[in-house]
């Protein structure tokens, strides 16, 4: 391998681990996650991804506080005594699964999981960005904590080509081309869980239809969008002090 194309590994690998410092601090400003969670980003030789350390506080990661793992999930580098979180093999079996995803997020978002325990309501496509999620929002079945590769793979399974899942009594998964698409993504599904949960309060619910999602479609520019609500978040971030200086090179 050239120096050139190391040298640009470099760049991009230093790039990403920016990007996921600053999503995972804005998506705890947010309350999208909480004490647990993680934010992946495959690296450019598809081998390896960053994902955070195990125990380092979801408010305050760092560049250097996250570790690199392969496919299957094991440690391959990291700062001494780093780990990766017990349910890497979300991150891992879904990279292996699905070429097209460059970036995983797993949260516990409570109010929006409160649609895996009822009968009544299904999270269905309400809010006009929903639109990302009209080909379904798979439930998975198993509650528990995805800490093997066996339940990693029955979990990307069910995730199947959608770009979002919810694990029952548990929490949610959103995939995406790019770390700054999860962010956004991740706020969006949200936002279309809790005026979902708000809507059934009042009365009967009414989804985006498919034509209005069409026409949404037609017009919407996911690339402009994504770019627009980075630089909002990222700034907010900054006036908190949730983003620092040195960062800006990268986000």
């Amino acid at each position: 391998m050239s120096v050139a194309v190391l040298d640009q590994d470099a760049a991009t690998e230093a790039r990403l681990r920016a990007e996921i410092s600053a999503c995972t601090r804005l998506m705890n400003m947010e309350g999208v996650i909480g004490y647990s969670g993680h934010v992946s980003a495959r690296l450019p030789d598809g081998k390896r991804f960053l994902i955070q350390d195990f125990d380092q506080s979801r408010a305050s990661v760092t560049p250097e506080s996250l570790v690199i793992c392969d496919m299957d999930g094991r440690l391959l580098s990291g700062a001494p005594g780093l780990r990766p979180p017990a349910e890497v093999y979300i991150h891992s079996e879904i990279f292996k699964a699905r070429p097209d995803v460059n970036s995983v997020a797993h949260f516990h978002h409570d109010l929006t999981n409160t649609f895996t325990v009822v009968e009544s309501v299904s999270l269905v496509p309400l809010k006009n960005h929903s639109v990302r999620w009209r080909g379904g929002i798979p439930v998975h079945p198993d509650p528990s904590h995805v800490n093997s590769p066996e339940l990693g793979r029955s979990l990307a399974t069910t995730l199947g080509p959608h770009h979002a899942l919810l694990i029952r009594a548990h929490g949610q998964v959103i995939v995406a081309e790019d770390v700054r698409s999860i962010l956004i993504d991740s706020i969006h599904f949200v936002e279309n869980g809790v005026a979902l949960y708000q809507a059934a309060a009042l009365g009967r619910v009414i989804p985006l239809s498919e034509r209005e999602m069409d026409d949404f479609e037609r017009a919407f520019k996911r690339g402009a969008h994504v770019k627009k609500l980075w630089t909002y978040y990222i700034g907010r971030g900054r006036e908190a002090g949730l983003v620092p200086p040195a960062w800006d090179r990268y986000v």
